[in-house]
């Protein structure tokens, strides 16, 4: 399957196109150093939206989320019971174990994005992607009340803590943030999963919203790298290399198990 290309897709033409297009604009003359502002997404079709799993699940039915959230705090059983004190920490508690949230998972290494979007081998002949958003410039579009918040702690992502400073229900973060608007903040370390997909995640302030309809009327804020399905085989191999593996990115037996039937799976089955 072939995309359809807009003028903010980019076409990759090699490996070496590939780093050198996720690394893009991430030198900081101000700083000596590079330091990337985007999150990164990465999907094994071009054709997929971004839609979170809440609408997937739900389709437009956003009054079904509180019920949903609501039994899931009821019945959620948890050696750390901080977890789910806030409605705002059971959503990633929630999103984390595979329950349909308006959360949408993002990252900072833009190679963990390259292994979503080359680890499935039934979709090795489709184009797959790789969504690059200015995650600093989207929280900079917040209200003053959040934007006060990163400036007191000099910051660019915003943290649970800070959100839950600011909002005691998800309730009060839709009416601040106003209807249809994104913000990116990092989740807390709950397991090793957590860390070592070195997560992001961006809430909008509607559980069925999508992003990508916000995104296009934005699109100083975002790009798209496409991967042609005849590179998908090459870059997979190299992440396999360089041990961007599900391995590593799922720590435990299932993510052995899921790392060691795609290495071993015939390229031509």
């Amino acid at each position: 399957m072939i995309c359809k290309i807009t003028l903010n897709d980019v076409v990759i033409e090699s490996w070496a196109h590939l780093v050198e297009e996720v690394y893009h604009d991430a030198w900081k003359p101000k700083l000596g150093r590079f330091r990337s502002d985007y999150a990164f997404r990465g999907l094994s079709d071009c054709t997929y939206r971004l839609e979170n799993s809440f609408l997937r699940n739900c389709g437009n039915r956003p009054e079904l989320e509180y019920h949903i959230l609501r039994n899931f705090r009821k019945y959620a059983r948890t050696s750390e019971p901080n977890l789910t004190n806030t409605q705002l920490r059971s959503l990633v508690l929630a999103q984390h174990h595979g329950l349909p949230t308006r959360l949408m998972d993002w990252t900072y290494s833009p190679f963990i994005a390259m292994h979503f979007a080359t680890s499935s081998t039934e979709k090795s002949d489709i184009d797959g992607v790789i969504w690059k958003i200015d995650f600093v410039k989207v929280n900079c579009l917040a209200p003053k009340p959040l934007k006060k918040l990163l400036s007191k702690e000099k910051c660019n992502a915003f943290t649970i803590e800070m959100l839950e400073s600011e909002f005691s229900n998800l309730q009060k973060f839709d009416e601040v943030i106003g209807k249809g608007n994104v913000i990116f903040f990092e989740p807390p370390s709950i397991d090793d999963r957590i860390v070592n997909q070195f997560a992001l995640f961006s809430i909008m302030s509607d559980a069925a919203s999508v992003l990508d309809e916000w995104l296009t009327e934005r699109p100083e804020l975002y790009r798209r790298l496409i991967i042609p399905a005849k590179l998908k085989w090459e870059i997979r191999d190299k992440l396999d290399q360089s041990n961007i593996t599900e391995r590593v990115l799922f720590p435990g037996l299932d993510g052995l198990a899921r790392w060691l039937k795609r290495h071993y799976q015939p390229k031509d089955i």
